[in-house]
């Protein structure tokens, strides 16, 4: 009597799945959907209440209007999925074997990888579903023409910030990290050029070079102005590059 063993399934449906098991995770951890969705969207109707506060108040006194806030917390929730919340949950992950193990099942360390980025695509959608909705709704009002280059850019910063987000989980103790991506994403949300635009002058301007000054201006390019903001697709594709490599030859799993 001969055994016979399973095979494995197709490369692409392991990692579709385990990108679903992934969502999934982050759609039941209130934690997460907390940092995720529910902040942004208080940042979107704060901001915007601001606005309208400034609006009828003396000279002076202004707040960026909804079409300048919304593009840029659309930044802030993407790296909240992809830096923060990616950061945290591989760092734990590692800290518990549970990389290690993941790494040497039929997955495999690249299919592990492409799952995690499978499911930062997802939450992203759905946070561009949410909070772009809550925007329409508080009067924001895209350029259609620039919906292209919105998507462009969405892509471009989830892959340059969860590469940031692995990198640091997979080099640093998961409390430190933990520590770090929370007040990194809070310091470049506020004074980063993600939510607020920089201005582009004197020696400011190198914060230009951030990654989520260059998702933020990206992202208001595309949506304010229908225009690709070609300086920072190349910062943005930068980042991801140099991201991407560290993360390779730093990376451990254990």
């Amino acid at each position: 009597m001969s055994l016979q063993t399973a095979s494995p399934a197709p490369a692409a449906r392991r990692i579709l799945a385990h990108g679903a098991y992934e969502t999934r995770n982050v759609l039941r951890n209130g934690e997460q959907l907390l940092v995720s969705v529910i902040l942004p969207l208080l940042v979107l109707v704060g901001a915007h209440r601001l606005d309208l506060v400034a609006g009828s108040a003396a000279d002076g006194l202004t707040v960026p209007s909804i079409d300048v806030i919304t593009p840029g917390v659309l930044a802030l929730a993407v790296m909240a999925s992809a830096f923060t919340g990616q950061g945290i949950a591989a760092g734990f992950e590692r800290q518990y074997g549970v990389l290690a193990y993941l790494s040497t099942t039929p997955l495999g360390p690249t299919g592990l990888i492409l799952g995690k980025a499978v499911a930062v695509a997802c939450v992203v959608a759905i946070q561009v579903v949410v909070i772009g909705t809550a925007g329409l709704v508080l009067g924001w009002q895209p350029s259609p023409g620039g919906l292209a280059w919105l998507l462009i850019f969405l892509l471009l910063g989830a892959t340059a910030f969860t590469a940031l987000g692995l990198l640091l989980a997979g080099t640093v103790r998961a409390e430190a990290t933990l520590a770090v991506t929370n007040i990194l994403w809070v310091l470049l949300g506020a004074a980063g050029g993600a939510v607020f635009p920089l201005h582009h002058e004197g020696p400011g301007v190198l914060l230009l070079l951030l990654p989520s000054a260059a998702l933020g201006e990206g992202l208001r390019a595309a949506t304010i102005d229908g225009a690709l903001a070609p300086v920072p697709a190349l910062v943005l594709a930068s980042w991801s590059v140099l991201a991407v490599l560290a993360a390779r030859r730093w990376f451990q799993w254990r």
